[in-house]
């Protein structure tokens, strides 16, 4: 089926009165794309960012459009045209309400559900590891293949500070380690942990998406839940959590970002074996002396310190 993609330029103003005249004409399922949003957004959820992508900040600058869809179909064109009559009255009446621009793209129904998986090839991960989407056919060449798919909310693996987490897995999981995944996403760090050797793997992410996402992947690669247990939650602050979790783990890994690895340092030493290691990602390249600092405030000794892409990564003991 094909669909056109329609959008409506406006002002902050303009947002609920558009929104009301497109529900009048039985349009719903609208995409809402503003400035004001995006920062409220980023200013109340700044202990999850680090990096805001620049051409991601600057395609935001001034931004207030509507998207909404209808189907490429004679039904779908008359829609359309009492769009564009409504938005000539409302033009009319409110020029305040700025330019409501009409403008329209065409796409096919896979374009916005399976495009996105183009983009994800087999990589080739240190030594040992390849990391194969799911819907990809490859050569393993005698490497660690771990499948993924990681949904389009989770990583596969394509990102600096996950592979930097891979590579220091590949050289330090031995048979038999216990390993914690902190924030797991798609599962791929604790995953990779119990194909290169691990015994169990315990992991959380505070999206509760993550469970069924990690829980998947791990079947795809012949991992059954007497080796693996994924949990939603947050770490800092649930305590049944924390109680389930227990301690004793030979590797502590931790991909998220430099403040959520701060606040969790001074706990991590509870989570570990004696001798353990606490691997730390996800630190953009301004705040790496920052994070190193307050590993080694909270006892840490840096062994290990790599970079890829403007991201850091720390292994500690």
């Amino acid at each position: 089926m094909k669909w056109l993609a329609l959008h409506i330029d406006t002002v902050p103003a303009g947002l609920e009165p558009v929104e009301a005249t497109l529900s009048s004409l039985g349009i719903d399922g609208l995409v809402i794309e503003d400035e004001e949003d995006f920062r409220r957004f980023l200013e109340q959820n700044k202990q999850y960012w680090d990096y805001v992508d620049e051409e991601l900040d600057r395609s935001m600058v001034g931004k207030c459009r509507i998207t909404f869809y209808v189907e490429k179909s004679e039904a779908g064109f008359g829609q359309v045209a009492s769009v564009r009559i409504a938005l000539a009255r409302l033009k009319e009446n409110h020029p305040e309400y700025g330019p409501l621009l009409l403008t329209m793209d065409d796409i096919e129904d896979a374009d916005w559900e399976n495009n996105w998986k183009a983009f994800y090839k087999p990589m080739e991960i240190g030594d040992r590891l390849i990391v194969i989407p799911d819907w990809e056919e490859a050569d393993p060449k005698g490497r660690v293949a771990l499948r993924l798919n990681p949904g389009l909310a989770f990583g596969t693996g394509s990102h600096a500070t996950t592979r930097l987490c891979l590579a220091a897995l590949e050289k330090h999981v031995r048979k038999g380690m216990r390993v914690l995944d902190l924030g797991c996403g798609s599962g791929i760090l604790s995953i990779a942990s119990l194909l290169l050797g691990a015994d169990t793997a315990f992991a959380c992410d505070i999206d509760e998406k993550a469970v069924d996402i990690a829980y998947e992947n791990a079947a795809l690669n012949g991992v059954d839940r007497s080796r693996y247990t994924v949990r939603a939650g947050n770490v800092l602050s649930n305590w049944k959590l924390r109680l389930e979790m227990g301690g004793g783990y030979d590797i502590v890994a931790a991909n998220i970002v430099s403040d959520v690895i701060i606040a969790l340092t001074p706990a991590a030493r509870s989570m570990m074996a004696p001798g353990g290691l606490f691997l730390t990602s996800g630190i953009i390249d301004d705040r790496a002396g920052e994070v190193r600092a307050a590993l080694e405030a909270a006892g840490f000794t840096v062994e290990e310190a790599n970079a890829s892409e403007g991201w850091f990564s720390f292994l500690c003991r």
